[in-house]
């Protein structure tokens, strides 16, 4: 997962993809570099589906824009919409499973 504070790489990354995965953590969050290396094991599962990663202390204007207030958080866009919002408490299988659902029905 690359990291960005660029907005217009977001929303080029959001417009571009089938499905988009954009992930919100912090730079000392423990529980943020865990749900992290969970998602990238599920990324590697669902290789269309394209990543980018934001750093929140560094971007707090674009997580304020996204409406993410707490982290980790995680925002999936199906077809250039948000489908998918896990955020603090993150089950990883459900994610999944949701993942896996619209995953299917795109490609």
């Amino acid at each position: 997962m690359r990291i960005t504070n660029d907005k217009e790489e977001i929303k080029e990354l959001i417009n571009k993809s089938d499905m988009a995965l954009i992930y919100f953590s912090g730079e000392n969050c423990g529980v943020c570099s865990v749900i992290k290396a969970k998602a990238e094991d599920i990324l590697k599962r669902y290789p269309k589906i394209n990543s980018i990663e934001i750093k929140t202390e560094k971007s707090l204007e674009i997580a304020a824009e996204y409406s993410i207030f707490t982290i980790p958080g995680i925002l999936v866009y199906v077809d250039h919409k948000e489908t998918i919002r896990e955020a603090r408490y993150i089950s990883v299988e459900e994610l999944e499973k949701k993942i896996d659902r619209y995953y299917n029905m795109v490609f």
